[in-house]
């Protein structure tokens, strides 16, 4: 019997044909193309156009266009948000579907970042609805005498989006929903291991209402297409969400452009004997682990009183092996695979360094029988080792003692990251002294560094970026302030 090769494992996505790309008022499919693999199994999920640099002076001339002939009214950009929301959740489990395979994130924990992108989208509308300027009091001084003075928030121009492939959706729906808030049309590049969601997206924002030329997608590599949208003249936002490496690095070939940078951590959490480290542990089993490590918020340096060390960490292994490994489309998995192997062998290398400098394996260490990483603890880590001194991306979590919060505060801050970091203490004034100690754009009490809410200010300092994110506040750098004076 002849057994049926599936033509689609994403809804909507071929697996057998090139799936094009919006771009400039059609469907481009471009002269080459990307294929585009399940990180699980190497599954072929389907291809994609690589496009070029010309596509992206095309898609960018293109976005100008739309924006001068046909504006967004503020009641328009709402509509569409608000609209954009709806559909999404009605598709959620489409998105979901896409988002477990293309990045291996486990179906429930894929459900999630999609109902996320619902509240993305609402809180973007909402800021459309509301985005206002100020007035300015001129008759304040002598020469304004007769004049009134205000300002307007006006689109700052096309914005280039270049995402990552650890939250495809959720985190690409944080530059497009606050870029149509603005007014402002997007040209956006995903990761190309991810590219799917992006293109699925697209499709749900023109059937929200948004104008043709809006949001076009380039897929391509980054050298290529990504360098392009950097350099281009006309683009006036780089919206980039990445390795600092990377990030900085357009920051410095971008200087006439406003560049917003979301980049990496090595995100600590503090827990002191008085703090409830029985909660901390439980909320640590998921803030380390989940979509394997691949957040730039995970939970990765666990730093403990020496006094609760040993009843913590029986408490934390436990809890970690309780987690299921396996395939992201199985609903009782907690935990899949990085996103290349590549990544995976790099995160394995770490692991036998820190054990090489004297740290210990507590729980996992080791592939399933599917290749995937197990999370992984390590103990008596050390702060020089690349667990605790770089950014991990992967299921690895480090446990070190020490014996005053004072050196736990500066072991914390002793980093070139500074994006999130937390606290578990019953000691008001502990939490206090964090809140005024730790250096990172957030600082959690009593929760995990790995939190976060889709409308609060989030964003880091020094290697962790330059931007803070949510609708509100990333309208702000997509808009431009413009004075009126009337004189009377």
């Amino acid at each position: 019997m002849t057994q049926l090769i599936p033509t689609q494992l994403i809804p909507g996505i071929s697996t057998t044909e090139v799936t094009p790309v919006p771009l400039a008022g059609g469907l481009v499919f471009g002269a080459a193309v990307i294929d585009v693999q399940s990180p699980f199994d190497g599954e072929l999920l389907g291809q994609v156009p690589a496009l070029t640099s010309a596509d992206v002076d095309r898609a960018v001339a293109y976005a100008r266009k739309a924006m001068h002939e046909r504006p967004l009214a503020q009641w328009q950009r709402a509509e569409i948000l608000d609209k954009a929301a709806l559909l999404m959740a009605e598709r959620r489990d489409d998105f979901a579907i896409a988002i477990a395979r293309e990045a291996a994130k486990p179906i429930k924990t894929a459900r999630g970042e999609a109902d996320r992108a619902v509240a993305t989208f609402q809180f973007s509308g909402a800021v459309a609805r509301t985005l206002t300027g100020d007035t300015v009091p001129l008759e304040a001084a002598a020469v304004g005498g007769g004049k009134i003075g205000f300002t307007l928030r006006v689109p700052v121009g096309v914005v280039g989006a270049i995402s990552p492939f650890n939250f495809p959706l959720n985190l690409v729906v944080h530059k497009v929903g606050p870029a149509i808030a603005a007014g402002c049309a997007v040209v956006l590049k995903p990761a190309s291991q991810t590219p799917f969601s992006s293109i699925l997206l697209a499709r749900l924002l023109a059937d929200a209402g948004l104008p043709d030329g809006y949001l076009q997608i380039v897929t391509g590599s980054g050298g290529t297409v990504g360098n392009a949208l950097v350099d281009h003249p006309d683009v006036a936002l780089i919206s980039f969400t990445g390795s600092p490496d990377v990030g900085w690095g357009i920051r410095a070939r971008a200087p006439r452009k406003r560049v917003g940078l979301e980049l990496g951590n090595n995100a600590p959490v503090i827990i002191e004997a008085d703090g409830d480290w029985a909660t901390a542990a439980a909320k640590i089993k998921l803030a380390g682990f989940a979509h394997a490590g691949q957040s730039c918020i995970s939970t990765q340096r666990v730093l403990v009183h020496q006094s609760i060390a040993d009843a913590f960490v029986t408490k934390l292994v436990a809890n970690v092996n309780e987690l299921v490994v396996g395939d992201p489309m199985a609903e009782a998995t907690d935990v899949s695979a990085l996103i290349s192997r590549a990544e995976r062998d790099r995160v394995v290398g770490w692991i036998s360094e820190a054990v090489s400098a004297g740290g210990q394996v507590a729980c996992g260490g080791d592939l399933d029988a599917n290749g995937v990483l197990r999370p992984t603890v390590i103990v008596n880590a050390k702060p020089e080792m690349n667990i605790c001194a770089l950014e991990v991306f992967g299921p690895v979590v480090a446990v070190q003692t020490y014996e005053s919060y004072d050196t736990a505060l500066q072991i914390a801050n002793d980093t070139r990251y500074g994006l999130q970091a937390a606290v578990f203490t019953s000691d008001i004034a502990k939490g206090l002294q964090a809140a005024r100690t730790l250096d990172f754009g957030g600082v959690l009490i009593n929760e995990v560094p790995t939190w976060r809410a889709d409308h609060m200010p989030y964003g880091g300092i020094r290697d962790s970026g330059n931007t803070r994110e949510g609708p509100a506040y990333s309208v702000r750098e997509m808009t431009e302030e413009r004075l009126i004076i009337i004189s009377g």
